[in-house]
């Protein structure tokens, strides 16, 4: 027979199992996976363009999914890897040191998963009634230091912590300083298009991604007001310029070529994992292609000729 003092603590442990069940299906179903869930990533602001044609079609794919993206300087996105525990991704131009590679393995518990997905370059670009558009590597690092050519303005999106500020500063100064002189910084890479198409004396540098593809409407518009510079290809015996075209960030003609890599911290079959899958292999692989990036995954290319000589004048 139950006593009123059993049926009291049958009822309690009821209600206990019944929240345990309860909470144990709210704490499985708030884990994302490839195909549904929310993930919140930073993304190297050098990279905008592309990201963004990447994760709409991913998204368009697997409608339960919303991938948000912050876009910021490379130094910005690796504090959020670090520092934000909300934050699980980010697609910035280097790897992990071996120091944070143990670092992140230590705090969390396990190895977080890194690799490049495509190849990106730094293009040059001036103002559109410029005819100032060979360069080498040598000319920059003078012009960058400020021994020649001081008329001219140097514009960057940021001076001290974006990717495109690290890559010249260790490939091309490699280890003079920047003279702030003639080095301007503004806040994003638009904004450098935007200043170098306003000021006939300006030289910019910004990613490939922003300027490079020509079946890119905007991207054509923008390039009605700005040039895409040469640079000498040393060992090239056919044409001693290159631009950064996808012909020559493929074969590193073009001596401005950096690397895009992923970082995710994920120990299951997440959404991030999902996504860096999806970038890795065909689908993803044929959108960094289409935005002339160099992917990482061999493709048959048509056998053309690609004149990249400067024309007579």
């Amino acid at each position: 027979m139950i006593t009123n003092k059993s049926a009291i603590v049958l009822v309690l442990l009821n209600l206990l199992l019944f929240t345990d069940c309860k909470n144990k299906t709210k704490k499985k179903s708030a884990v994302d996976s490839p195909t549904h869930g929310t993930i919140y990533i930073s993304v190297d602001e050098s990279f905008k363009p592309v990201i963004e044609a990447q994760i709409k079609v991913y998204e368009s794919s697997f409608p339960g999914t919303h991938i948000i993206a912050t876009y910021k300087s490379e130094a910005d996105c690796l504090k959020d890897l670090f520092r934000d525990s909300l934050n699980r991704m980010v697609i910035v131009t280097r790897g992990l040191s071996d120091k944070e590679d143990k670092y992140l393995k230590d705090s969390l518990g396990y190895t977080v998963g890194w690799n490049d997905i495509a190849s990106d370059a730094i293009a040059i670009i001036v103002n559109s009634k410029s005819t100032d558009t060979l360069f080498t590597t040598e000319r920059l690092k003078n012009q960058l230091t400020g021994k020649i050519n001081r008329d001219k303005t140097i514009v960057f999106d940021g001076l001290n912590a974006t990717s495109t500020v690290r890559f010249i500063s260790d490939s091309v100064l490699q280890g003079a300083k920047f003279d702030t002189s003639v080095v301007r910084a503004t806040k994003s890479s638009n904004e450098v298009i935007e200043y170098v198409a306003g000021h006939e004396n300006a030289i910019g540098f910004v990613g490939i991604s922003w300027i490079g593809n020509p079946e890119d409407t905007a991207q054509l518009n923008k390039l009605t007001r700005v040039k895409i510079a040469y640079i000498q290809c040393n060992g090239c015996v056919d044409s001693p310029y290159v631009k950064p075209m996808q012909v020559s960030i493929l074969s590193k003609r073009y001596p401005l070529v950096r690397g895009l890599y992923y970082i995710v911290k994920e120990n299951f079959n997440g959404l991030g994992t999902g996504f860096i899958d999806f970038l890795k292999y065909e689908r993803g692989q044929l959108i960094f292609k289409r935005a002339y990036l160099g992917p990482v995954m061999g493709f048959a290319f048509r056998n053309v000729k690609i004149n990249e000589k400067l024309p007579s004048k």
